[in-house]
């Protein structure tokens, strides 16, 4: 009977708190929305599955967790905690990129470079709200809508709220379909909306191979604490593009990129333990995160309207909105709100260039922030 009852005490059940429990409904609602929606299947699956994993309570004594040293799952966060997992994502997101809709319209990288203004604005309102300038710097990358740079940025500014960040930049990716449309919708006439853009010109096969040499020298030299993400970004394209390495980049596009996913994004969940996520900071965070994603998606469609005031082939602004780096659903968001103004109107191809150039803009606008804030 001793052990009996020594046993019910070292369960989990003992030891489950009603924080423990909001967070692993948090995880099924992660796990629904994947397979219910198929709103980002890839993270949030993993994800939610994760962070059933940090909230059963272990035993006293039990090196089982995240933070417990020696742990299976501590050596796996590692890679989370010391940036490793996003660049090699980084690399097989190169390797199964196409640049070329952004190389055949390089007016529209511009589209990509305005919607990062909801990193900087975030930023300070980050910093009006308390968070100093390195935790403020971590948050505001959110509003790039990459998972992968707001892990590395906050794990080299932040890592003390590395989980919260990371499940507000990949839940926000996962929830595009439902929050941009309705900024689209506020922001453009249907008229708008109806703008036919021409069809996109031919890149040769020499432009696509010098772009991410040469690119990656420029935002290199440029912002040299984005080195690491641009280059392994574009390291992975030069890889698909040179057609001499088809092994490599199958490789880095398929088995690599899966593989570091599913531990990144098992790892990342099970960091979100109740004692841990669940403070006031993290409410926060997934507010300005929230907003930042808002205002990141309005300054594309908005300086796509600036540049329409001096263009004699007008710009979709729709297709600013895709200038968030959540490749390629913002992308698809923007096609499938043409579609529906206009079933002959094809936007996805024009879409791509903005949304590609957003991945780039948002990793130098991380390369910029570490630089700056981690002195």
């Amino acid at each position: 009977m001793e052990l009996f009852c020594r046993f019910v005490a070292d369960s989990g059940l003992a030891h489950l708190g009603w924080g423990h429990l909001a967070m692993i409904l948090i995880g099924l609602l992660f796990i629904a929305l994947a397979i219910i929606k198929d709103y980002e299947p890839l993270l949030l699956v993993p994800i939610g599955f994760g962070i059933l994993l940090g909230n059963v309570p272990a035993a006293a004594g039990m090196a089982v967790g995240v933070y417990d040293p020696g742990s299976v799952l501590s050596y796996l966060y590692f890679g989370v905690s010391q940036g490793i997992y996003p660049p090699l994502i980084f690399l097989g997101i190169g390797a199964m990129t196409d640049f070329s809709a952004m190389l055949s319209n390089p007016r529209l990288v511009l589209l990509g470079a305005a919607a990062q203004i909801g990193i900087f604005l975030t930023l300070a309102g980050a910093l009006l709200l308390g968070f100093n300038p390195q935790e403020a710097g971590a948050i505001g990358i959110i509003g790039g809508a990459d998972g992968p740079t707001a892990i590395f940025l906050s794990a080299k500014l932040a890592p003390h709220l590395l989980g919260s960040i990371a499940i507000a930049a990949y839940s926000y990716m996962a929830l595009v379909p439902v929050i941009q449309p309705p900024i689209m919708r506020l922001l453009t006439s249907p008229a708008e909306r109806r703008i036919r853009m021409k069809p996109p010109r031919q890149v040769s096969k020499r432009e696509r191979i010098l772009f991410p040499v040469g690119a990656f020298l420029i935002c290199a030299l440029i912002a040299p604490g984005s080195m690491v993400l641009i280059g392994m970004l574009l390291f992975g394209n030069l890889l698909k593009e040179s057609l001499v390495t088809d092994r490599l980049a199958n490789t880095a596009r398929n088995a690599l990129i899966d593989i570091v996913t599913i531990v990144l994004g098992l790892s990342v969940g099970a960091s979100t333990s109740a004692d841990h996520f669940l403070r006031p900071q993290s409410l926060l965070i997934f507010a300005l995160g929230a907003l930042s994603f808002g205002i990141a998606t309005a300054g594309g469609i908005l300086f796509a309207k600036f540049m329409n005031l001096f263009l004699r082939d007008k710009i979709n602004p729709l297709v600013g909105a895709a200038g968030v780096s959540a490749v390629p659903d913002s992308a698809r968001v923007v096609h499938n709100m043409g579609q529906k103004e206009d079933p002959t109107n094809f936007l996805l191809m024009h879409a791509m260039a903005p949304n590609v150039a957003g991945v780039i803009g948002s990793a130098i606008g991380a390369g910029v922030l570490w630089t700056l804030l981690a002195r």
